[in-house]
């Protein structure tokens, strides 16, 4: 039902704006894809937007970030699947009945050096899916709609949020995609996780050997005194 809903929205946006309908002709830049977490209202410009799908199950991967859910498989493209939520630090997403997945596509921001056979492709994107508790609908937003950003009181980090919106006598959070879903940001996350969880391995593995010395030493001490 969310998924055909909200595809008919994004269809019908597009065609307003090339009709003229309530929009400046051909103006998409101003439309805005709204969904809720919890209580909060967010939006996502529909030009990064590639699709709406309903939730479904998820391959997990290790060693990643928290807020990395798992992977899907969509037509044949391997797409990470972030739970927004969590991005933002709150608690994970409770999967329900309306819980969507918002296909967004992201530009290569990895500054890093490549290896000689990767293809140096300018402004590659990337696929990303998130997971959010429900999408609502498309709306307008003028520039003038928007205000800036505040430096505190959101809730979430004040550099994911491009500003803020009242529509149908609610605020809503505009999201900087760029932000939130910076690739650079998240392999940094992802490698620092690997590292943490290495780091617990080798200290669990040292408390395990520790233990067995000290068992042993204990064994050869009764041994001795049974001994005396």
């Amino acid at each position: 039902m969310a998924q055909t809903m909200t595809d008919d929205h994004l269809d019908r946006a597009e065609r307003s704006d090339h009709a003229g309908q309530d929009a400046r002709p051909g103006d998409r830049s101003s439309r805005y894809l709204t969904f809720r977490l919890g209580t909060e209202v967010f939006a996502l410009g529909i030009l990064d937007i590639t699709e709406i799908i309903e939730h479904r199950p998820l391959t997990e991967v290790p060693m990643m970030p928290s807020f990395i859910r798992g992977v899907i498989n969509l037509r044949g493209r391997v797409l990470p699947v972030v739970d927004l939520a969590a991005r933002f630090g709150q608690p994970a997403t409770a999967v329900g009945r309306r819980t969507s997945i918002i296909v967004v596509e992201t530009p290569d921001q990895l500054t890093g050096p490549k290896s000689t056979d990767e293809p140096d492709v300018a402004g590659a994107l990337h696929g990303i899916g998130i997971m959010v508790d429900a999408v609502n609908k498309v709306v307008h937003l003028d520039a003038g709609d928007i205000e800036p950003a505040p430096t505190f009181g959101a809730g979430i980090r004040s550099d994911f949020i491009a500003g803020m919106a009242k529509c149908d006598g609610e605020f809503v959070i505009v999201l900087d995609v760029s932000r939130v879903l910076s690739i650079d940001e998240m392999v940094q996350l992802g490698e620092a996780a690997v590292a943490g969880q290495t780091q617990h391995a080798l200290q669990a593995h040292e408390g395990t050997h520790e233990e067995s010395e000290w068992a042993q030493l204990v064994g050869a001490a009764a041994e001795t005194a049974g001994d005396g």
